[in-house]
């Protein structure tokens, strides 16, 4: 059969094809244990043969269901959401599900237009990293349209939503206990972004150790920004500028710890050995880099499973109590700390 019939290919043409029922067909293409297994591969083998092409559109109807999972992000180039994104999608395929993917950077704008052309695909429910700056209002359309949402990572204030993520301000102070431990006492904060619950809650671990610890807060060792190669690079020759510069810094997320490695070099100094750096994710790139990044794990694997479960759990049952998941980072301790040189 050409190309032209390709999609004229229907369940009663295989049927008739193998004397079967359309309903022994549709089972088997869907793997039912109902079907035996022998059956099962000759209909798979004959629609693949015959170019038969599952129609989502009309099991939809039928099913109420697309077995499509909406995913957005602010960002996929950095490996953090990368990988998390990784683990929904194996996830959401042992049951079954697609996964539709949109993009909208730190954009409210796009957010709004990307989040309104995934819901025109209908998926299940959507799992959801905000854009930074996001209100009730940014999602209010899904919400209103009864739309099941996990939020991940970050979480928007005053939303009654699932909730998926690490307890952040937990690994920052894990990564300045760290820091003070090793006698520094002029510590960096690079990156801080308070309009993304991330950067609040690594923040303020920051600014409760620092003050737990009887250590000044120095404005002047602070950098404000989204967590960014570009960031960290900018970030820590700032402070390296002031007037009593730092001896470490803590970065938002490894993005940034890596351009603060770079920007170091610029100087003629290096990570571990002049200026310690703590970054936050752990990313896979972290223990590859030379010296490998001392950072916070923040199990982004078990993260990205867990949120389509809640989703898968949601979309069964819309009615059931709002679930709420705070993971405890992890430090783990490479070559980019050390005491402080004398």
């Amino acid at each position: 059969m050409g190309p032209s019939g390709r999609s004229r290919v229907t369940l009663q043409i295989i049927a008739d094809h193998l004397s079967v029922s359309t309903a022994t067909v549709s089972l088997a293409l869907r793997g039912s244990p109902l079907v035996a297994e022998a059956t099962r591969t000759r209909v798979r083998d004959i629609a693949r043969e015959m170019g038969y092409s599952y129609n989502r559109s009309a099991a939809s109807l039928r099913t109420d269901r697309t077995n499509i999972i909406g995913v957005g992000f602010h960002d996929i180039t950095n490996p953090y959401f990368a990988e998390l994104l990784a683990s929904i999608e194996e996830t959401a395929g042992h049951h079954g599900r697609s996964i539709l993917l949109g993009t909208y950077v730190e954009d409210l704008e796009r957010q709004q237009r990307v989040l309104s052309t995934l819901a025109e695909y209908r998926p299940d429910g959507m799992i959801l990293c905000s854009a930074g700056g996001s209100t009730v209002q940014s999602i209010a359309p899904l919400v209103d349209a009864g739309v099941p949402i996990v939020q991940l990572s970050r979480e928007i204030p005053d939303v009654d939503l699932d909730f998926v993520g690490a307890d952040d301000h937990h690994g920052t102070t894990q990564a300045m206990e760290h820091l003070i431990g090793l006698g520094h006492r002029r510590i960096a904060f690079l990156c801080a972004s308070t309009i993304i619950s991330t950067g609040r809650n690594r923040y303020a671990g920051y600014r409760d150790t620092l003050a737990r610890h009887g250590l000044p807060f120095d404005p002047a060792l602070v950098h404000s920004d989204y967590g960014t190669r570009e960031a960290g690079l900018t970030g820590v020759q700032k402070v390296l500028d002031a007037a009593d510069p730092p001896t470490a810094a803590v970065c938002m997320n490894d993005l940034a710890a890596f351009g603060a490695m770079l920007g170091l070099r610029h100087r003629g100094l290096e990570a571990g050995r002049d200026f310690s750096i703590v970054g936050c994710d752990d990313v896979k790139e972290a223990a590859q880099w030379f010296p490998a990044l001392t950072t916070i794990h923040n199990f982004q694997n078990q993260l990205g499973a867990k949120s389509a479960e809640f989703l898968l759990r949601r979309i069964a049952d819309p009615g059931a109590p709002q679930q709420r998941l705070l993971l405890t980072p992890a430090l783990v301790v490479r070559g980019t700390t050390a005491p402080p040189r004398r």
